[in-house]
């Protein structure tokens, strides 16, 4: 983006922003050209920022999952590691469960092959951004022994999928979650 006029780099951030809307109501079919008209913008602007629907999604993504990088990098020095993990997992579940589309992207990049061009990896940045959090809280013995980011992602993407047609998929989701981490047997 850099080199572009003002306007231009309005445009951009107009449109992320427009366009994650969408996708959080639509799924990643949402129509390029009602994000357009939401923006106030042509679709020649969309196409030129964005010149592909790919594009575009992968533009939505990565804003979000660096997002949930950052929060990790926050959380990582909380006194509670268990807390701070918890808290990041339902972020990730929170952005999973509201984003259409985003739950199948992530279920592809886990069964792509690792020499494979994920569609936007955006599981191999959230593994980077989530693994400090899993390491600390098993080390403070937060976490059972033997369970890792990959288990966790997988399970989150699991629940998102679960619960993405339902009309209120984050509460849903959520209470899987928390079915999950507490287990379904009585303590």
């Amino acid at each position: 983006m850099t080199g572009q006029r003002a306007d231009a780099r309005r445009n951009y951030t107009l449109l992320l922003s427009v366009a994650e809307r969408a996708i959080a109501e639509q799924g990643a079919d949402a129509s390029l050209e009602q994000i357009a008209r939401t923006a106030g913008v042509g679709s020649g602007t969309v196409r030129r920022h964005f010149p592909t629907r790919h594009a575009l999604l992968e533009a939505v993504f990565r804003r979000q999952v660096d997002a949930l990088g950052d929060r990790a990098r926050e959380l990582a020095g909380r006194p509670d590691s268990r807390a701070a993990l918890l808290e990041w997992l339902d972020a990730v579940l929170a952005f999973a469960a509201t984003t259409r589309g985003l739950a199948e992207a992530l279920n592809r990049d886990h069964e792509a092959d690792p020499g494979e061009a994920h569609e936007h990896c955006a599981t191999a940045r959230l593994t980077e951004a989530g693994d400090p959090l899993v390491r600390r809280a098993a080390d403070d013995g937060g976490l059972a022994p033997g369970v890792t980011i990959t288990d966790l992602l997988t399970l989150v993407t699991g629940i998102a999928l679960a619960t993405e047609h339902s009309p209120d998929a984050a509460t849903a989701a959520n209470r899987l979650l928390r079915l999950t981490i507490t287990g379904v047997s009585p303590a």
